[in-house]
């Protein structure tokens, strides 16, 4: 009894406790001890703000252009040791540049492809056929029938400085219509996986990704300075460092692509060797640097336009060299002082394109126009 009493107080006072907190107030659940409110009580902007100016920009230049930038699939076939030949599928970008439905791309985006397909920012399809390549700077040209085409205006890459604004308009990994924006971080030459090198590329922190290649890279007016074409990462996807071709490297070739379907390589005719300070003041130059041409090419246009070659047996080190020749200095006003800055030239020029070179003969400076003939390897 002594137990029984103090445990049947003990279910009373439960009991009671029970009915006035739970049961009379007609809640059969747990007590909220935080409480519910009726209604939440937010913060609402009172309306869409204005843009300020950049952002206003950035929807034009988007606007402007997105209508010009495609999506391409290529379909080609791989030989398999297994399987035999599997299908393989690839994607990248393009931008039409002309009512015909001209679209310029990368090389690597249509190479060994059996089938080309556009899409549109419309999604309407289309079967591409290609026109021409030049797989020495990463270039195609593709086209398509299709009506109402928007060509993009294309710029100039020249005199790019670093810091200025850039957009990439593209389609990574699939997502069509992709804008990111971004400054031009450098410019540089760069090799690509295939070992060819892109003079002047453009550096930009700007997002490029798997799928932006061969799409536009635009200016703050909206205009195309650069073709998008690699990436720089350990991982395949944009880690801040991606490259375009300058936009003028694709204008030199543009229409040998369109009528021949190849690009007629221009080539001076010579062979050269670099000239430091070093060598100049051991071979008596009259400059301390350029290319001093140690051999013209028989029937070249360097011949036909009277440059001269060495015609004295000399070592550097032991390497057999022929002194004597002509020293460049300069191409159209702009200074020469190595192969790369030759190469640079020739890529702004086509065969049949004349121009002004700058040497000195002993110590004579001068002037000779050369017209520029066709190289026999396209490379």
């Amino acid at each position: 009894m002594k137990l029984a009493r103090p445990l049947l107080l003990a279910a009373v006072l439960a009991g009671a406790f029970f009915y006035f907190t739970t049961y009379r107030s007609g809640r059969m659940h747990p007590t909220n001890w935080l409480g519910r409110p009726s209604k939440v009580e937010i913060t609402e902007a009172a309306g869409g703000g204005p843009l300020d100016n950049e952002e206003q920009n950035n929807i034009t230049v988007y606007r402007k252009n997105i209508d010009s930038v495609v999506n391409i699939t290529s379909r080609a076939v791989a030989f398999d040791f297994f399987y035999g030949l599997v299908p393989q599928e690839g994607q990248g970008s393009g931008f039409i540049i002309d009512k015909e439905g001209h679209i310029l791309t990368n090389y690597h985006v249509i190479a060994d492809a059996r089938q080309v397909e556009v899409t549109l920012h419309n999604r309407k399809k289309y079967r591409a056929t290609v026109v021409g390549n030049d797989r020495s700077h990463d270039l195609a040209v593709i086209q398509i029938k299709a009506p109402d085409l928007t060509p993009m205006v294309l710029g100039d890459s020249r005199n790019l400085q670093i810091g200025q604004k850039v957009y990439a308009i593209g389609n990574p990994f699939g997502l069509s219509g992709t804008l990111t924006n971004g400054i031009v971080s450098s410019i540089r030459s760069v090799q690509e996986p295939d070992g060819m090198t892109i003079d002047e590329a453009i550096q930009t922190d700007a997002a490029i990704n798997p799928g932006n290649s061969g799409g536009p890279l635009l200016n703050w007016h909206g205009e195309v300075i650069g073709i998008n074409t690699l990436i720089a990462s350990n991982v395949g996807q944009s880690a801040g460092i991606g490259f375009a071709i300058p936009i003028n490297t694709a204008k030199a070739v543009l229409n040998d692509l369109v009528t021949l379907g190849r690009v007629r390589r221009p080539a001076l005719g010579v062979r050269t060797i670099p000239i430091t300070p070093e060598l100049a003041d051991q071979m008596g130059l009259a400059a301390d640097s350029g290319l001093l041409i140690v051999q013209v090419l028989p029937g070249g246009a360097a011949e036909h336009a009277g440059l001269r070659g060495g015609n004295e047996r000399a070592y550097i080190g032991n390497i057999p060299i022929t002194v004597g020749g002509d020293l460049i200095v300069a191409i159209d006003g702009h200074e020469v002082q190595d192969q790369q800055d030759l190469s640079q030239v020739m890529n702004n020029h086509r065969s049949g394109d004349t121009v002004r070179i700058t040497i000195y003969r002993g110590k004579r400076k001068m002037d000779v126009d050369v017209t520029l003939g066709e190289a026999k390897q396209q490379v």
